[in-house]
């Protein structure tokens, strides 16, 4: 088949590129001329924001999938699907997980009461436009300059689904680590371990908190699988690891990994310094089911987790964050366990 990923050059794109070429299909990238393109694949060099007049380039090469990396709203799907339909196949579009009703409790942006786990593809999504805290959007589109202030998948996922002509498929990420993670996911955890600090603490509701994750390599696994896989047309798939862990257990695989020697502590949430507190509603987990791709396209995660963590761990020790969105307080963490375990 020919695929034309639409910013394929990120994170995700090479994984997904590199796995798509590895089983026979021609692929070109759109992209902006600003990375490099993956696997020499084939490029086509222009900006997203106007898609629209590439149709004629798009008409000639005649692909048979269209792969959306970077949709942000329901303006760009619709300009997507008016400029591929009748001259593509289909359409595959990357969503997020933050389309579920979940995430807007999470955040305070959504009323009534905790959403039920496992989030299924059938799970409630969000009835308010407002995906994120206005502070978080500021932030994720420092990190990703397509986000705009429009940024919301649910009707990104709408105006793929919905068109009569041109089929379209979803793809819902989780929590993406590895290799190439602009926000650096390992390096809260991993920084201390490596500063050999003796302890590692958590605020109790935060040790407990669950939440979606994916390698990148096998996030890109699954949207491949998707691309390729005709009977996925009009269907929606999470894309993410089977078991969804806490931050507890998430930090004792990486403390496997690394041989760190030290103790995970959990403190009371109001014992616990204000850094170590999460903002958002921590009574609501977000367990993520992904047994639909599993059982309708036969998904197996091709990199195993203890792999996946030894890569991303070599991964984030050979580039630090220049700013880490978490800073450490080791004085304030020192403070706090003293204060716990000083004589009453």
């Amino acid at each position: 088949m020919k695929i034309l990923a639409i910013g394929g050059t990120g994170f995700i794109g090479p994984s997904t590129v590199a796995q798509l070429q590895q089983a026979g299909h021609s692929v070109t990238v759109f992209h902006r001329g600003k990375a490099k393109t993956p696997l020499d694949a084939n490029d086509l060099i222009g900006d997203r924001r106007q898609l629209d007049q590439h149709r004629a380039t798009f008409a000639r090469e005649k692909f048979d999938v269209i792969v959306d990396f970077i949709l942000s709203s329901e303006r760009q799907a619709r300009q997507l699907m008016d400029t591929f339909r009748g001259i593509a196949g289909r359409v595959v579009a990357l969503s997020s997980m933050d389309v579920y009703r979940a995430w807007g409790v999470f955040y305070g942006l959504e009323p009534g009461g905790l959403e039920p786990m496992p989030i299924d593809e059938n799970a409630a999504l969000r009835t308010q436009r407002q995906t994120y805290p206005t502070e978080v959007l500021k932030k994720l589109q420092q990190l990703l300059p397509w986000v705009d202030d429009e940024y919301d998948k649910v009707p990104v996922e709408r105006a793929i689904l919905g068109d009569n002509e041109l089929p379209g498929a979803v793809v819902r990420l989780p929590m993406v680590y590895g290799p190439g993670d602009f926000l650096h996911r390992l390096h809260p955890f991993l920084k201390p371990m490596d500063d050999r600090r003796p302890h590692i603490l958590f605020a109790n509701d935060v040790a407990a908190m669950r939440t979606p994750r994916g390698y990148v390599e096998n996030v890109a696994a699954g949207i491949a699988l998707v691309a390729m896989s005709p009977q996925a047309e009009g269907r929606i798939f999470n894309v993410g690891e089977p078991e969804t862990f806490s931050e507890l257990e998430w930090a004792r695989k990486i403390a496997k990994i690394t041989r760190w020697a030290g103790e995970f502590i959990v403190l009371p949430h109001d014992k616990a310094p204000p850094h170590l507190h999460w903002p958002g509603n921590t009574a609501q987990h977000l367990v993520v089911s992904t047994e639909r791709i599993r059982t309708e396209l036969g998904y197996v995660e091709p990199v195993a987790a203890d792999e996946a963590m030894r890569r991303t761990i070599a991964w984030e020790r050979a580039n630090p964050p220049e700013s880490p969105a978490t800073q450490s307080n080791y004085e304030a963490e020192d403070a706090a366990l003293a204060k716990l375990n000083a004589p009453v």
